[in-house]
């Protein structure tokens, strides 16, 4: 038997082979363990929630807990590295007639849409990561490698340096405080807004200045 598994990220589905007499291996395994995880995160917190309990909850096992992720960090960075493609392949596809901060934007339009149907996820993901220092250095760390990557494109379209390093760095900045306004919207304007909204308002301080 065959089922078709599909990531929460979003980013990927992946057809796999499983026989339920002999594996506890079943649909959507990746899903219920990210939700799993997520809900007991919330409810007890990051530390004290162990792997055990995460695949107990989902009805699974530890073995197939770690089919999928490294460690129960992973559940909630594990979809950093396909955003982070996405964000470079926009950049890189940009117009050559743009300048370096639009194609950057570029990049942030299609991270928008990517997290824009996941609101809910995102929030509860956000609200764990606050409440652990371990986590919030992680995430920064994560964000320094998007900077990275943005650059090295930036560099790829022909931007020198510092230019490059500068544009990356801004437009981390961007979607960082964007994506922060989003979780904490109650009146849930887009993301794709917000994101443009702290763009333009980069850019009328740099004028300003």
């Amino acid at each position: 038997m065959s089922v078709t598994v599909i990531s929460l990220a979003g980013m990927s589905a992946t057809v796999i082979g499983y026989d339920p007499c002999v594996t506890r291996w079943q649909p959507n395994a990746r899903g219920r363990l990210e939700r799993a995880a997520l809900e007991l995160y919330s409810e007890r917190g990051f530390e004290q929630t162990t792997v055990a309990e995460i695949a107990e909850r989902a009805g699974l096992t530890e073995r197939t807990f770690f089919r999928h992720f490294a460690d129960k960090r992973e559940v909630l960075f594990g979809g950093a590295g396909g955003l982070q493609q996405l964000l470079v392949d926009a950049v890189a596809g940009a117009p050559g007639s743009v300048t370096p901060i639009d194609a950057v934007a570029a990049g942030l339009d299609a991270a928008a849409a990517l997290l824009g149907e996941r609101r809910e996820l995102a929030v509860q993901r956000q609200s764990i990561i606050a409440a652990n220092a371990e986590l919030q250095e992680r995430e920064l760390i994560k964000l320094a490698s998007l900077a990275a990557a943005i650059a090295d494109v930036l560099r790829r379209r022909g931007t020198g340096d510092p230019a490059a390093s500068l544009g990356a760095e801004a437009g981390i900045a961007v979607f960082k405080i964007a994506f922060e306004r989003w979780v904490e919207d109650a009146n849930r304007q887009g993301l794709r807004e917000l994101m443009r909204d702290s763009l333009e308002e980069l850019q009328a301080v740099t004028a300003a200045s």
